[in-house]
């Protein structure tokens, strides 16, 4: 029997995902969720935009393999939606793959996975160690850093903008944007999509007069014939891949090694740090809320209608925690087990996975390495998370060591 859509839940219904106590503790309020409404459940992404978050595995997997019933282009949504909202530029139209369907997905989606594909996977790992190396230097005579700020964030934008033929001043205004537009506060979103709108289009412009060998001079010359707006979103889509999440499994996944003594055991013993990653990933992944559809019609899932035309948001965090999947499964059956859906699955799975594990791998050996004394600068309860219904990132992760002069 089909009960009511979520769709037509009241406000005081809906939990909402963007303030400050869930994003100090979501997992406790996806199990309340779970008590409450079952794997399909009303939320409310900012103050007045309903959507229907999905908490279930199985459930997902249905969602994200059935493009045809749930497409990822909002542009109908959206009329409705004004620009003042804040989550507006995280989830609106634009000509790429991720909010695209069809035929103009494969088109968008194979000139990306062509581009990043002849990404050198040696030279990436040498570019990384370099910035790497470039960054502990800046704080290692100090004894102490915000490893956010000083060291996961500049790694992945200086390692990206360089695969993107990106200067540096180009690069600083791209990062600018796409951390305004994360920080999900209207004002501030919707200058972060301007400043975001305009840094990107001056790549294109450099690289369209001064091809060289990076992503987006191999976008513009793909087969696809990107025009300049298709290519300015290109790159904002690998941006908001690259930089946000990244620096947040970095410093995530740092943050699990210090207090986690499995982790730090086991790092002394060998254990790689890639079963670190995928422990982060597969428990508290950095974007924790996304892979958005918009149903073009109601539809129903397992006896819950779906509303036409309203977000339908994947909980990796959640779904990869459902205890349909994961009961019985201890801490040390998730090391090196990639079954989650942190990097989505079906047609808008991540191509620049294999980029990003080495990246973040790379970047946190290096820095284990420079500085095995490594710890928290205060308590891990005294940490504070950035409020948002998409990311899980801390606002800072200060950390001491032994200065190295």
């Amino acid at each position: 029997m089909t009960t009511s859509a979520p769709g037509t839940a009241s406000p005081a219904t809906r939990i909402a995902l963007h303030d400050a106590e869930f994003a100090e503790d979501p997992h406790r309020a996806y199990a309340r969720m779970r008590a409450r409404f079952g794997p399909l459940v009303p939320v409310e992404l900012a103050p007045g935009v309903p959507a229907t978050l999905v908490i279930g595995f199985h459930q997902a997997r249905r969602i994200l393999n059935d493009p045809l019933h749930f497409p990822a282009d909002p542009r109908i949504w959206q009329q409705a939606i004004p620009d003042t909202c804040p989550v507006k530029p995280m989830m609106e139209w634009r000509p790429n793959a991720l909010r695209s369907a069809g035929a103009e997905h494969t088109r968008y989606r194979a000139a990306n996975t062509a581009s990043l594909q002849a990404v050198d996977q040696h030279e990436l790992r040498a570019l990384v160690e370099k910035v790497a190396s470039e960054a502990i230097g800046d704080f290692r005579a100090l004894g102490h850093a915000d490893l956010l700020t000083q060291y996961s964030w500049p790694i992945a934008f200086r390692v990206l903008s360089a695969l993107l033929g990106c200067p540096d001043e180009i690069g600083r205004r791209i990062a600018d944007g796409m951390a305004k537009i994360f920080d999900a506060e209207a004002a501030t979103a919707a200058l972060g999509n301007e400043i975001l709108g305009r840094a990107v289009a001056d790549l294109v412009a450099l690289r369209r007069h001064q091809p060289g060998d990076d992503v987006t001079s191999r976008l513009i010359a793909h087969a696809a014939r990107l025009d300049d707006v298709e290519m300015s979103h290109q790159l904002v889509t690998l941006y908001g891949a690259g930089i946000e999440p990244l620096t947040h499994l970095i410093s995530n996944t740092v943050l699990k090694i210090l207090t986690d003594e499995h982790f730090s055991a086991g790092l002394h013993a060998g254990q790689p740090v890639r079963d670190a990653l995928d422990t982060v990933l597969y428990t508290d992944p950095p974007l924790a809320n996304y892979c958005i559809s918009y149903p073009p019609y109601p539809i129903d899932v397992d006896g819950v209608l779906l509303p036409a035309h309203q977000p339908v948001i994947i909980s990796m965090a959640a779904c990869n925690n459902d205890p349909a999947v994961t009961a019985g499964v201890t801490a040390a059956d998730l090391t090196g087990n990639r079954a989650h859906l942190s990097w989505s699955i079906g047609p808008h799975s991540c191509p620049a996975r294999s980029h990003a594990y080495l990246i973040a791998e790379t970047a946190i050996s290096w820095l284990l390495d420079a500085l095995p004394e490594l710890d928290l600068a205060r308590p891990v309860s005294e940490l504070v998370w950035r409020p948002g219904p998409f990311h899980r990132a801390l606002e800072s992760l200060p950390v001491r060591f032994p200065a190295v002069v």
